[in-house]
């Protein structure tokens, strides 16, 4: 049997959160576990839920959406967050990443890519709506790595695969993408996690995207 996504949301608009929740609880393979309108009650009660997958916004009142995702990471490391927002800007794309989420999606988002996303996330993927993924990529064609930069060491192979998770491909499409096994593409991350000293996907993306 499949097992059933755990999916917790935090946002502090009353009626979208609500509608997601509907949504998100009347899908088959889906659980909508807990709605939280500020990012100190998520902080409060998602250690609790212990969700699978967490939908954040950004802009809340008080603590944003991003600060405490990097607060709520150290305590969830196994948990996938999503940014859910009305923002393009690249910064912010940027600093979600490097604070420890997974995904990035624009609230226009209709009900069934929201879904998939949140399966994507689940099973490894970075997922990312289009026109984030293309802000993405454009920010990826004009690096050059300068002398004594850690992302010099990195072989062709290495950065097509650093490409593909910048682009929140799962590791299933990488390999296929590669035509190679996605046990070896895991040896590719290994591999690029040790050369950029890093312990994670988003740390590795991050840190890339920013040279």
């Amino acid at each position: 049997m499949t097992k059933t996504i755990k999916v917790s949301i935090v946002d502090d608009e009353v009626d979208l959160r609500e509608n997601i929740a509907g949504f998100v609880d009347s899908a088959k393979g889906f659980r909508c576990l807990g709605v939280h309108s500020s990012a100190e009650e998520a902080l409060e009660n998602l250690p609790k839920e212990k969700p699978d997958v967490v939908l954040m916004d950004i802009n809340m009142g008080g603590m944003n959406g991003i600060e405490c995702v990097r607060l709520l990471k150290p305590k969830m490391p196994a948990t996938q967050i999503v940014m859910l927002t009305v923002f393009e800007d690249t910064e912010k794309i940027f600093a979600a990443l490097a604070a420890g989420a997974s995904g990035y999606l624009l609230k226009r988002l209709a009900p069934a890519k929201l879904l998939e996303a949140i399966r994507e996330v689940h099973e490894g993927g970075s997922p990312m709506s289009a026109p984030i993924a293309r802000k993405v990529v454009l920010s990826l064609q004009p690096v050059q790595a300068a002398p004594g930069d850690e992302t010099i060491a990195l072989s062709p192979r290495e950065r097509e695969v650093l490409d593909g998770l910048a682009e929140g491909q799962a590791y299933k499409q990488i390999a296929d993408k590669l035509g190679v096994s996605i046990h070896t593409v895991r040896n590719y991350i290994r591999r690029i996690y040790e050369k950029l000293h890093v312990c994670s996907r988003t740390e590795a993306v991050a840190k890339y995207l920013r040279k």
